[in-house]
Formats: C-alpha cells, structure tokens, sequence
C-alpha cells in the first residue's frame, strides 16, 4: 500500500524523536553548541592569519620591486652617459615591466587588506556573539540545574517518579513477603498446638514399604510367640481338642463336683 510505508516511517521518526527527546541532556547540547561556535571562530581567525602571510609575502615582493625599479633606472642613466643606448634601452624595459608588476601586486595587496578587514570585522562580532552566548549558556545551565533539582525533590517529597516508583514497589515487596512469612508462622503454630507434628506421626510418616512390612513380620512372629506360651501353660498341645465354650478345664469340673463346691 502506498500510504502504508509513509505511515511506518513517520511513527519510526516519531519514536526516534521521542527517545532523543528524553536522552537529551540540555547542558552537554549548549557546551556542544559553545564547542562548535569556538571551532568557528577559530577557523576565522586562521583565515585572517592566512590573508595577513599572503598579504606580507606580497608586500615583501612589492620592496624587491621597488628596489628593482630604482637600480634599472640608475643602470639606465648610467648607461645612456657612457653612450651606451642600447643598454640604457634594456634598462628602461625591464623598469617599465617591473613597475607594471608593483602596480599588480599593489592591487592584490588592496584586495588582501580589504578581505582582512571584512574577517576581522566577523571575527569581532563573533566573538562578541560567542561571549553573549557562553554567558546564556551558563544562566541557561543553572536554571535548569535548579530546576532539575526542584523536580527530584518534589518527586522524593511526593514519591512520584521512576526511582521512587521502583523504590516504592521494592517496599511493598518486602511487606508482601513479611506478611506472607507472618502468616506461614501462624499456621505452624496452630498445626503445632492441635498436635499435627505429634512425634508418632512424624515416626509412622517417615516410614518407608521396607520398614512396614518388617514391623508386620515382627509383629506376627510375636503374637506365635505369645500363643504358644499360653498353649504351654494351659497344657494343651497342638493335637488336643480344644474345650467347648461354656466348659472349665478338668480342675474345675472336679473341684465342683466335691461337696461344698460351687455351683
């Protein structure tokens, strides 16, 4: 869809702007933006130093000149006396062509002197606009130093804010741990005094299949035990009937048949 891929991108830019927006820190914005305004002034000032170097070279070549031109006019006068007009000619020539070069360079000179007053002229106001903006920079730096530190007190007063929302919840995970702790305490003292972690409980409970099994086995060869004593002292062996119920034993039937026996 064509409107789909404009959409995309302008929620993206969006998002973008928003994220610069928070990381943004005001007082390293300013000091970046002082940095490049002294960058600039720099290289302002290096191009009046250039302009001046190109100016003195030029004026250097202006005095050899100008020395050139008062020699060639001596040799001429000097060869026009000894008769000499050919070379009083030469001497003139290279005048005029030397003076045609310092009437160039002087204009070059003109022009290298105009364009280092028009820099000095920027870099005067740039400094002076540099100087009022550092001066901004700095009031504009402490006020939001003291406003920043306005706000962070009144969210610590106020317990608003990312870092005393976080604070804020670590507390109340610490009460909900505590009170879940209080409350496991409190269960275990009621199971305690009901006589849940009574100590055969806790025996039989940590018994295992094996241990069981051999408490059965101990408990059956003892019952054998018993049975056979108790066969033992009444006299009957494995093999005897045993006496009908409502019967005594042969002592008793003859001592209640004796005279004076009871009943």
């Amino acid at each position: 869809m064509p409107g789909l891929g404009g959409r995309m991108s302008t929620v993206i830019k969006a998002k973008i702007n928003k994220m610069l927006d928070k990381a943004e820190d005001p007082s390293e914005t300013l000091e970046y933006s002082y940095a490049k305004q002294m960058e600039l002034l720099q290289n302002v000032k290096k191009g009046i130093a250039d302009v001046v170097t190109a100016k003195k070279r030029l004026q250097l070549q202006q005095q050899k000149l100008e020395q050139q031109v008062v020699k060639l006019d001596t040799q001429a006068r000097q060869a026009l006396a000894a008769g000499r007009e050919d070379l009083a000619r030469t001497a003139l020539e290279r005048k005029q062509f030397a003076q045609t070069e310092l009437q160039s360079l002087d204009t070059q000179v003109a022009e290298l002197e105009t364009q280092q007053a028009q820099l000095v002229d920027k870099e005067q106001k740039l400094r002076s606009k540099l100087e009022q903006f550092r001066t901004k920079k700095e009031v504009i730096k402490a006020q939001y130093s003291a406003a920043e530190a306005q706000v962070k007190i009144s969210e610590a007063a106020t317990g608003v804010g990312e870092e005393m929302a976080d604070v804020g919840m670590a507390m109340q995970r610490a009460m909900d741990k505590t009170e879940g702790m209080r409350a496991r305490a409190s269960a275990m003292e009621e199971l305690e005094a009901a006589g849940a972690f009574d100590d055969n409980l806790t025996l039989t409970a940590g018994q295992d299949d094996i241990d069981r099994q051999l408490h059965e086995l101990t408990s059956s060869s003892q019952v054998d035990d018993d049975l056979a004593k108790l066969k033992a002292e009444l006299g009957t062996g494995s093999d005897a009937p045993a006496p009908e119920l409502g019967q005594g034993t042969p002592e008793q039937e003859q001592q209640s048949s004796q005279p004076g026996g009871q009943q």
